[in-house]
């Protein structure tokens, strides 16, 4: 059966380039690059030389790029890092409802406000002013929602965090990679990223810290990384990534545009009772999340899987999960539509005759799926 992956907002596949560039890095870079012979020292080389290159991807200086184990790590790193930097009566941090729980679940460990979003799954500015305390350390938000691909305003908030004069942390990890990042720009003081985001190995982030931001470490070791990140550094890791982020092409954006939108309207005009979920202009260009009426989502995952599609109903993080998606519901969602919603995240082995496929495929099994459905049964 031939097979297409239509998930790249859970992982990518590792590109030919970076497992080129891989290979050699585990089997002949063996060294500690903390060690001062020579073996150490050509780690040590290798290991900047991908600070550099995952530097130029989000457009800061390498000095200030701490790797880390994935961007989970870099989010942790990022709130409690920046939380317990500051004084004991200066903890409150303000986050959003449709953060990726890699943010919400160490928000939970803290004194948190978590701001609502419109229906299009776009936060105001505004809201994120109001809910600054005078006992505010921090700002949290994600550049691009992993589900529904709404990009937030992030410059806007950049500003409201400067005015207030409390942190700026932003989990880039459905971004870089994906559409143009230049952290300066934006004005953030800190930047996640993950390398299996952008066709890079798994086991492998960065956080970019901007120059004198204080992080307090929840982690302690070695004085790897400005004493941020203890432990031996993954060098092959931190070179797949590096490669990952010399590979990126601004180009490629408008091909996957044209093809999530063939694929979207595909969808809309051949299966009744669907719909976009969320901006359809500002958001991500390789991202569609549809809802379906009358069926739960989960099913058609099952169904499309068996005629060689992987498609998503969430994040992975939660499949598997029996409640809706907490980022739909926060757009307003009713829990039946939110469950009943799909996830398409096309990336760069996607084809206009895949994509056409898979249109086919989906009105193919919405129908069968409405057939066993009571409500659409009799319709």
């Amino acid at each position: 059966m031939q097979r297409s992956y239509f998930d790249h907002n859970a992982t990518t596949p590792v590109s030919a380039s970076v497992l080129k560039a891989l290979v050699p890095a585990l089997a002949e870079v063996y060294g500690n690059a903390s060690s001062i012979h020579h073996h150490g020292q050509v780690a040590k080389q290798q290991l900047e030389t991908a600070r550099r290159q995952v530097a130029c991807l989000i457009g800061c200086e390498a000095r200030e790029i701490v790797f880390t184990s994935g961007g989970t790590e870099a989010n942790n790193l990022a709130i409690f890092g920046a939380v317990l930097g500051r004084p004991a009566g200066k903890r409150h941090v303000v986050t959003t409802a449709i953060e990726h729980p890699a943010v919400l679940r160490v928000c939970d460990q803290l004194e948190t406000t978590c701001v609502p979003v419109g229906s299009n799954g776009i936060v105001d500015p505004e809201d994120v002013s109001r809910a600054i305390r005078p006992n505010s350390a921090l700002i949290t938000v994600m550049h691009a929602n992993n589900e529904v691909g709404t990009l937030q305003p992030i410059e806007e908030i950049a500003q409201v965090a400067q005015e207030a004069g409390v942190l700026f942390h932003v989990d880039g990890m459905q971004a870089a990679g994906k559409i143009p990042v230049n952290v300066k720009a934006l004005g953030v003081d800190l930047y996640s990223l993950s390398g299996h985001k952008l066709y890079g190995p798994k086991g492998i982030g960065a956080l970019y810290v901007k120059k004198r931001t204080h992080l307090q470490p929840y982690l302690f070791g070695g004085r790897h990384e400005r004493e941020l990140r203890p432990g031996t550094e993954n060098v092959p890791g931190a070179v797949g990534l590096g490669q990952a982020a010399v590979d990126f092409c601004a180009d490629e954006m408008g091909r996957l545009v044209l093809l999530r939108d063939r694929l979207e309207s595909g969808i809309l005009r051949n299966v009744p009772g669907t719909g976009v979920n969320g901006d359809t202009a500002r958001r991500l260009p390789n991202t569609s999340n549809i809802y379906f009426d009358g069926f739960e989502g989960e099913a058609m995952v099952i169904s499309l899987d068996l005629k060689g599609f992987a498609v998503s109903s969430g994040s992975a993080c939660s499949s598997g999960a029996v409640e809706p998606s907490h980022v739909l519901m926060a757009l307003g969602l009713s829990k039946d539509r939110a469950k009943s919603s799909i996830r398409f995240s096309l990336g760069a082995s996607n084809t206009q005759e895949q994509v056409d496929d898979l249109i086919d495929a989906v009105a193919e099994s919405a129908a069968h799926l409405r057939k066993l459905s009571p409500t659409y049964a009799h319709a």
